[in-house]
């Protein structure tokens, strides 16, 4: 994946809000809202098992929070890796270097 890209948004996030705002205070099932408001079913199914995540609901689920600091300590590792390998492969060299039983 590219670097800072993402995905086209399909539905604008006030809709995506309000479509679980309905969920939750209307009671009617999440297909019946996605329908009526023209959205995938299967798209507002995830945003509302998110924010019962987000509120406590589902323990064994991430909250947004949660779910954005581990994306950040993903990349976090990504950046320490790539920064041992050059440290491994430039020690390497020097201890090349430095060897004084090396050929040249």
């Amino acid at each position: 994946m590219l670097r800072g890209w993402e995905p086209p948004r399909k539905y604008p996030l006030e809709l995506k809000e309000r479509a679980v705002r309905l969920v939750f205070e209307s009671g009617r099932p999440v297909r019946q809202v996605a329908r009526d408001l023209g959205v995938h079913h299967e798209a507002l199914r995830i945003r509302v098992r998110q924010a019962e995540a987000d509120t406590g609901c589902w323990r064994d689920l991430l909250t947004s929070e949660e779910r954005e600091e581990l994306k950040r300590l993903r990349k976090e590792v990504a950046e320490l890796r790539r920064a041992n390998a050059i440290l491994k492969d430039a020690s390497f060299y020097f201890a090349q270097e430095l060897d004084p039983t090396r050929r040249r």
